[in-house]
């Protein structure tokens, strides 16, 4: 992923190469390939699966098969944890496993302290293994000032940082070489190789590989790639393409480049061109392609295609009717150990630890907040800006529409306090409780927005109130992610669990791609006049139709 990222209708369709290829080879014949694929599609003739195979905003794929299990890396800018990595044994259903990056601990700005880190962070980032220790690698650069690297033994951590490396490794994809050397490749536009240490803390060479020609303009988000002796650098061409570059002669080249593809359709009604991400090979033989696609105001949606290969060592995307398609025969994989956790469903803030589908806006003050009978978040900022309020909590919105509803025990807010649930982005709006002269409300507050350069432009105009007693409150918020839509978001409360009442207009959701992220529900609880209060929240529902 890249500043440099535009929608793919700004893009000319410039071709450097002609074919449809993408890059990696299968081991074997091109007829002994073609044979797995058979085999896979008649066995699984009865079974399909449709895109996209998990409608959530994770971007800047990169994906790896460990065993049996296949690992999903993916961007999250200035939410902390950083670098959710996704776990499934099919490539279809997925299921949060952990966080490579504990902590933002790069600097002052990504605890929103006198600073903000908004579009900053976790960027196309790499995840690997190294069968020879038993350990994954994940590497990423931060502020285009350094890369760092850390490692566990499991996916679930604990993760450490291993090493900071001085040179940033833009965009980059770690390959662990079937000798077990270390090699990176990285770049915008100049692509080059870097070969790492045995231990992987310190660089040993790095070399230009490739410059990409003006016909093509960008190419970026290296993959890097060891297969039948060949090494395959996969790139993307934002937003709209995707190239490959081979190497016959070792890591550090000569290249050749093909096109993998250009302005394709994709399979998401009103969504951009499938590009990014990664290639990955089943147990059985059988390739896939794992990329995103833009679909604001949701973010960027992860599509999976099959591909199959050329006699000369190029992988062709398999299409339907000249498009990515909406379906596929499903991938053919040994029997799962146990089914994945659902991505929807309910959350008590059970235990001692958030699970991993919650990810912080901005690093949390620990101090503040505690799970184990609800999540209660104790005010952490004193502020009239949501977007400088720390431990404000995000979870990615389920596409195509769903609904957040908590569980609010706001009996410990104190004057001054607001407190609810957000649709938060660069443009936001939130339902939430009011705590004024001892006086309780709930309200529908929007026109929370940013400027291009991530400075608060306003913090909130109230839209509608209604007076509440008690100590406890329900709050719902329903987005409607669709890509090309209206993009509604809209708020409910209710004093009973069980009937709920509109509350304030309709939000139309932003859907500009420079804020990359999508739209997430948020909980938060902040301070206007002085800390000391608090708010617990007992139960949150995600659910989609």
């Amino acid at each position: 992923m890249s500043w440099l990222e535009q929608p793919h209708s700004r893009r000319k369709a410039l071709s450097a190469a002609s074919g449809l290829v993408v890059g990696a080879a299968l081991p074997g014949t091109a007829a002994a390939q073609a044979a797995a694929h058979t085999s896979a599609r008649n066995s699984s003739a009865a079974a399909s699966y449709t895109n996209p195979v998990l409608w959530q905003d994770f971007a800047d794929i990169d994906i790896i098969r460990v065993g049996n299990a296949y690992y999903y890396s993916a961007s999250t800018m200035h939410y902390s944890p950083g670098a959710p990595i996704l776990r499934s044994y099919d490539l279809v259903n997925w299921e949060f496993a952990g966080h490579s990056v504990p902590v933002l601990d790069f600097g002052s700005k990504y605890d929103l302290n006198g600073a903000h880190g908004y579009v900053r962070g976790i960027w196309a980032s790499s995840l690997a293994y190294r069968p020879s220790n038993r350990t994954f690698y994940w590497l990423g650069q931060i502020d285009f000032a350094r890369t760092y690297i850390y490692t566990a033994t499991a996916v679930e951590g604990p993760w450490n940082r291993l090493t900071t490396i001085g040179t940033a490794y833009y965009d980059a994809g770690l390959l662990v070489d079937t000798d077990d050397t270390l090699y990176v490749a990285y770049g915008n536009t100049t692509i080059s190789v870097a070969q790492l240490s045995a231990d992987g803390r310190t660089q040993v060479r790095a070399q230009q590989v490739f410059s990409t020609p003006s016909s093509v303009g960008t190419l970026e988000g290296s993959r890097f790639y060891r297969i039948n002796g060949n090494h395959y650098i996969f790139l993307t061409r934002p937003a709209n393409g995707q190239y490959i570059l081979k190497s016959t002669s070792g890591p550090f080249g000569p290249y050749t480049m093909r096109q993998v593809l250009l302005d394709l359709r994709g399979p998401v009604a009103g969504g951009g061109v499938p590009h990014q991400g990664g290639l990955v090979q089943t147990p059985g033989g059988a390739w896939y392609y794992l990329a995103f696609v833009d679909a604001y105001p949701g973010g960027r949606i992860p599509v999976l295609a099959p591909v199959t290969w050329t006699s000369d060592g190029w992988p062709v995307v398999q299409l339907v009717d000249g498009a990515w398609g909406a379906s596929y025969p499903s991938p053919v994989v040994p029997a799962p150990p146990r089914q994945v956790t659902p991505m929807t469903g309910v959350d008590t803030f059970d235990g001692t630890a958030l699970k991993p589908k919650w990810e912080w806006n901005h690093n949390p003050d620990n101090s503040r907040w505690t799970v184990g009978n609800g999540l209660t978040l104790r005010t952490a900022t004193v502020t009239d800006d949501l977007y400088w309020a720390r431990n404000t909590l995000t979870h990615r919105i389920q596409g195509p529409t769903s609904t957040a509803t908590i569980q609010l025990d706001h009996s410990t807010m104190r004057d001054g306090d607001r407190a609810g649930l957000a649709l938060l982005r660069d443009s936001s709006a939130w339902i939430g409780v009011r705590r004024d002269g001892g006086a309780t409300r709930v309200v529908m507050v929007n026109g929370l927005t940013m400027d291009s350069s991530w400075n608060t432009t306003g913090t909130g105009t109230e839209m509608a109130s209604a007076n509440v007693s008690g100590g406890r409150v329900w709050l719902r918020a329903n987005a409607d992610i669709r890509p090309g839509a209206a993009r509604p978001g809209t708020f409910s409360y209710s004093t009973d669990g069980t009937n709920f009442v509109r509350l304030g207009p309709v939000f139309t959701m932003g859907n500009s791609w420079q804020f990359f992220m999508g739209y997430r529900f948020a909980l938060f609880d902040y301070a206007t006049q002085a800390l000391g209060g608090s708010v617990r929240v007992e139960r949150f529902e995600l659910s989609a139709p």
